[in-house]
């Protein structure tokens, strides 16, 4: 449990060196949305993770509605990869 503890706590210090938490939250929508929301809509699906490290390093839009992700070229693709298994890790596979 305490392993688990501390790898949350890595995670959100990562997502918020990496300005993540400037349009993200984990619970619930800022400017994009809540990282628990992107967990439900990808939950099961075999390309989850490899869709959200392309957005995250790459961009989106029309996604969530008309704000469009930016690049964030400040995350290194390991980074990123490490935020979207932890993004996925947020809700339960369906």
């Amino acid at each position: 449990m305490a392993t688990s503890v501390m790898a949350e706590e890595a995670m959100r210090d990562l997502a918020q060196q990496k300005a993540c938490l400037g349009c993200h939250q984990v619970d619930k929508k800022r400017v994009g949305p809540g990282f628990k929301q992107i967990s439900e809509r990808y939950a099961g699906q075999v390309q989850a993770a490899p869709h959200l490290i392309t957005v995250i390093l790459e961009g989106g839009r029309g996604n969530w509605g008309a704000i469009p992700m930016p690049a964030q070229t400040r995350v290194s693709p390991d980074q990123a990869q490490q935020l979207a298994q932890w993004i996925l890790s947020l809700s339960p596979a369906k």
